[in-house]
This record gives C-alpha cells, structure tokens and sequence, in this order.
C-alpha cells in the first residue's frame, strides 16, 4: 500500500515546474518539495523523477518522509536511485540510509538534517536531478528542521505546496538559503485518516522484518548508540540492591556517570520521588521490541532489529533483523531508536528521546 502513484494527470504547473527543471544550466540540480501533511509532495517527486527519466537524466530520490515512508526501511532518511519508469516509491531499493529510529522526528531536528545533507551530497556526486522528498512537519520544530535542511543542503530550488498562502511564515524563513517556488495543491489530493496512515506504515513494517532471523550481538564488540545505557562506571551488585531495597524495584542493572542510569521493574507499586535525584529510571519493558539500527564506519544504517532481549550479565542482546550475517559483520554500531514494534507491523508506542 502507498499513498502517492505515478499520474500526469497533475495541474498545469507541474508540468512549468518539469520544463523549468530540464531547461536548468546546473547539473547536479538539487530540489527540495516542502508542504503540509497530504499536500502531495510525494506524488509530485514521484511525476517528476518519472519524467526526468524518460528524457534521459539520471535521478536520484531522498526519502526523508519518515513518518509516512516510501523507500525501506521505514525510520529512515533513504536513497534511492531509479533506473526505470517506477509506479510509486516503495518499488525503489535504496541504496543507501541514515537512522533516525522513530517516525516522529520532532525531536531529531540535528538528525534529520544531518540525514538530508549526507544522502544529498552522495547522490548529487552520481546523479543529474536529485528530489529531496520532506515530511508534513512545517510548524514549530518542523519549520526549523526545513530551515536546517535548506541551510545545509543549499537546494537550487525549494517547491512549496500551500494552500492560499498558508507557509508565508516558511517560505521567509527558507528563502535566503534557497530559490523557493510556490504551488497551489492540487484539487485531486486526498486526506488520509490517522488509521490509513497506521495502515500504511504497518504493511511497511511487516514487509521489511518478513523472513527476519533471531541473531545475538555482543556488546563488547559492538557497542551501542543512542540512549544513556551502558555509560559510566558499571554499578556493583551491593549497589544494585541497594537501590532495589530503596525504590521498591528490582533493579536489573546501572551505571554511574554524570549521574545514576538504572534499569528496572517495578515490584511494589508506590508513588517514588526520585525526579530531583541524579539519577535516570529505565523500565525494562521499554526496552522490549525496540527498534534498533545497524551502523557501519560510514554512520550510515546497514538496516534496522527488533531488540527481543537483552542479558546485562553476558552484555549480549538477542534481536530479530533481516540483515544476513555478512551485513551484520559490517556493523560498528548499535544505535537505539525510540518506537516499540512487532515485526507484525503492530506498533506498540513511541518513546521520548530523554526516556532512554
């Protein structure tokens, strides 16, 4: 299931917009389409690459929409670079990904940014048209991660979908970094319920952890990313219990940095006043079925994991990925994300990014 299929049946200036592409001087020609959640963005990435490609130009497309993502995996800022006519962009293999490990990016502005910039500069190194796909996210911290990714990334041009002149606000914010051509959106977009957009990204999850293996990872050999676990000094069993007897848990495991990082269960269920403490609580539960990412030398994403379990004692995790065994040897990092999911494509929640 996607969203967004290749059509000509598209507004008139689309087709200005396609002409005003083929007719620019400067290859690599980086654009960048900018809009509100269901304004189309994808579907014109989509016309556009299509007809770049039958005259001849080699195109290249970032998916940074993680949200409602396109290209696999789904938590990522993607690349892709079509060869043929494509019907929508979940035929296209990327080639190459960055983690961001959630689907709500607000608090990945650096990330998503970052993301943008480094599958830009590869794909402008091969392509001559690179389509930088946005997220719906243009209020707030989305405007500023628009206005990040403008900065670093310097599109030629930024195509802003809009209704009646809705993203003035955007538009003045992006445009010393960027040309910025205004559209109207067009008449046959269609809302999509918060369940479709469920739907949709509940096939992607399904499709990509289909035939996915249980595999171990030690941690002493690949260390892990993205969250306070595993920092500072390791705290020792009297420690441990301790902290047990104190709070009522059962503490499973900590560490002493800055300030205390513990994981654990709750055994007696009392109201605790530890916010003021130097210390960081951790619910064990939360840790089940979290999205992880596999991180090569590059800080690219080899693929994404489902953490299933996780031994403090022998420092290993147990996790359910579709990555073989030769990709998985390639791995320098283990990078938490912040959304809980089954491999069914059930998404069991979205977790802060101080939670970890």
């Amino acid at each position: 299931m996607n969203k967004a299929s290749y059509t000509t049946d598209v507004p008139d200036d689309r087709f200005e917009l396609l002409d005003v592409l083929l007719r620019s001087p400067g290859r690599p020609l980086r654009v960048m389409v900018v809009g509100g959640t269901d304004s189309g963005k994808t579907t014109l990435v989509t016309f556009l690459a299509n007809e770049l490609l039958h005259e001849g130009l080699r195109v290249a497309l970032v998916d940074s929409d993680v949200g409602q993502k396109g290209i696999l995996p789904p938590a990522t800022v993607s690349l892709a670079l079509p060869e043929e006519y494509f019907s929508n962009p979940g035929e296209l293999v990327g080639i190459a990904h960055y983690f961001i490990g959630t689907i709500s990016p607000g608090q990945y502005v650096g990330e998503m940014a970052i993301a943008v910039k480094r599958l830009t500069e590869i794909a402008s190194s091969i392509a001559d048209v690179v389509l930088v796909d946005t997220t719906g996210f243009v209020t707030g911290p989305g405007a500023e991660m628009k206005r990040l990714k403008a900065e670093l990334v310097r599109p030629d041009l930024t195509v802003v979908l809009e209704h009646d002149g809705e993203l003035d606000y955007l538009v003045r914010l992006l445009s010393p970094h960027t040309t910025v051509l205004r559209l109207g959106v067009s008449p046959s977009a269609r809302k999509h319920s918060a369940e479709e957009r469920r739907s949709v990204r509940a096939e992607k999850w399904r499709g990509y952890f289909e035939g996915s293996s249980l595999v171990e990872v030690n941690l002493n050999e690949v260390p892990i990313g993205g969250t306070s676990l595993f920092q500072g000094r390791p705290l020792s069993g009297d420690e441990l219990e301790l902290l047990s007897s104190v709070f009522g848990w059962l503490v499973l495991a900590g560490w002493k940095g800055e300030r205390y990082t513990v994981v654990k269960s709750d055994v007696e269920r009392f109201q605790r006043h530890y916010s003021r403490l130097s210390l960081r609580a951790v619910d064990f539960e939360k840790l089940g079925n979290l999205l992880v990412g596999f991180i090569d030398e590059t800080g690219l994403c080899l693929g994404l994991g489902l953490l299933k379990w996780i031994n403090f004692t022998s420092s290993t995790v147990q996790i359910l990925t579709p990555l073989s065994e030769e990709e998985l040897g390639k791995a320098v990092e283990l990078r938490f994300g912040r959304i809980r999911l089954l491999e069914t494509g059930e998404e069991l929640g979205l977790l802060g990014r101080d939670e970890l």
